[in-house]
């Protein structure tokens, strides 16, 4: 089929090449995109679901949890004008805002790297390991070390990177919602669902005493927070979805086939016949979204919640760090037997290690998207191949440099990577505001709820993002 150049007022092609016109492909039924969600669905599980939100509900009941219903919310939004570009273009939407101005690569590339060099997850996961297996503390800095270097392993020893992810990430959230439900069946009662329900409504309060940096980051991380959610684009890239069925994918230089993947995306003519095909796209985008990221991130939210409210109200003054997952795990075996012990402790070892394995590929493939786009287009011998493994092992090496420093607690870093995230989600939030109206055009652009919607995320980080840093701010300096 021949191509041509999109136009200069359709897509900026003044700082980055210009796209060409290709037709919109038939869009499928809703249940043959699942994939993408899940892998986002299983970057946010090991952060806010199992650590930030119940550490929170240890610590202040249910009085704040009227914030982790809208954080999730909000981010259902976010995400869905991150994957309105892509679908419509086969471009990430950090390509894109690349396209505005050329600054924003640099300024997102640290926004992607400083925020997750903190391998908080694998921290965590290492430290349940101590509690099954015994050890002190070198023992668990060398779990750590070794799930970074397992993780790395699966990453690089899958032919197609994208589907060793959803594959591995489908069995283990699989298999964490099906433990989940028999540790809340096990020891939640229906006045602790009520007193959630009474929290869910007390809409705008905030104790008095809570810290501003954990409240921030358990907002960001009310899902898969900063620029994870970017990641949504190159995940729906890499499943082919719309435009991006013509771009190719990540494949191992170990063991898969070089597959060419394109450096800049498409654009289609809005005939008839592809705003048909539009509509279905986003009709099915939309509801593979609501239902394998949004439904599934609230169901854990509330059952991990529930359950550390059940297990720990009765014990306070607990150990900071992971210690109010020891005393769910006591309090299970207490009143339940060891056997479910050890299956709560297995299934947080699964939702840590589940998060570290996307963090490290979606970080990975951030950056690999933003370095060759702008910067690398032109070298043949750099491929987006090569690059994403070089920069996942960097990045895995830095994790254990981290690891083997002071440093290393993992209550202490997922609140520091959490707060860094909540600043990058409003920045990106307003520029997806101007991108998705001013550039999208026509039937292409926002529908005003959605605007609104992306109106509120922006005023949503951006009160809480100012607000952390002013009471913040004076403390390092003193």
């Amino acid at each position: 089929m021949t191509t041509k150049a999109v136009p200069h007022e359709v897509i900026p092609c003044d700082r980055l090449p210009a796209g060409q016109y290709r037709d919109l492909p038939e869009p499928p039924h809703w249940r043959k995109l699942v994939g993408p969600s899940i892998l986002l669905l299983g970057l946010s599980l090991g952060s806010g679901e199992f650590v930030l939100w119940p550490y929170i509900t240890y610590k202040f009941g249910f009085v704040v949890f009227w914030a982790c219903m809208v954080g999730v919310l909000t981010q259902y939004f976010i995400n869905m004008e991150i994957e309105r570009w892509t679908l419509a273009t086969g471009e990430t939407a950090v390509t894109g805002f690349c396209r505005q101005w050329s600054g924003w690569a640099g300024i997102f590339l640290v926004c992607n790297v400083v925020p997750w060099m903190w391998p908080g997850w694998a921290s965590g996961a290492a430290t349940i390991l101590t509690w099954e297996f015994g050890g002190d503390e070198s023992t668990r800095v060398g779990y750590s070390i070794a799930s970074l270097l397992v993780v790395g392993l699966a990453l690089s020893l899958g032919p197609v990177v994208y589907r060793t992810v959803e594959r591995v990430q489908t069995v283990l959230i699989a298999v964490v919602l099906v433990f989940l439900l028999v540790i809340f069946f096990l020891v939640v009662e229906p006045s602790h669902v009520w007193d959630m329900c009474k929290g869910i409504v007390n809409i705008g309060y905030i104790p008095e005493e809570m810290e501003l940096p954990l409240f921030l980051g358990a907002l960001a991380f009310a899902g898969a927070g900063g620029t994870m959610n970017l990641a949504q684009s190159d995940f729906v890239r890499d499943k082919g979805y719309a435009m991006g069925t013509y771009v190719g994918r990540l494949t191992s230089p170990l063991t898969g086939r070089e597959e060419a993947v394109g450096d800049i995306g498409y654009h289609f003519e809005q005939t008839p016949e592809n705003m048909r095909r539009w509509r279905g796209w986003w009709r099915a985008a939309n509801r593979e979204h609501l239902i394998t990221f949004y439904a599934l991130s609230v169901l854990s939210l509330i059952l991990l919640s529930l359950i550390s409210y059940a297990t720990t109200r009765q014990a306070p003054g607990l150990e900071q760090g992971l210690g109010f997952v020891g005393a769910e795990g006591d309090f299970i075996a207490r009143e339940h037997g060891s056997f479910f012990k050890h299956l709560f402790n297995w299934m947080g070892i699964a939702i840590l290690l589940t998060t570290e394995l996307g963090l490290l590929d979606a970080c990975a493939r951030i950056s690999t998207d933003i370095i060759k786009t702008n910067w690398l287009r032109e070298h043949a011998k750099w491929t987006r191949n090569r690059l994403y493994f070089l920069l996942l092992w960097v990045q895995i090496f830095f994790g254990v440099l981290i690891m083997l420093s002071d440093y290393n607690k993992p209550v202490q870093l997922l609140v520091l990577s959490a707060s860094l995230n909540a600043g990058v989600m409003l920045l990106y939030s307003v520029l997806l505001l101007w991108q998705n109206n001013r550039v999208l055009k026509g039937a292409l652009a926002m529908h005003p709820v959605r605007f609104v919607a992306l109106l509120w995320a922006c005023a949503f980080f951006g009160y809480f993002s100012f607000v952390t840093l002013r009471e913040q701010l004076p403390k390092l300096w003193g």
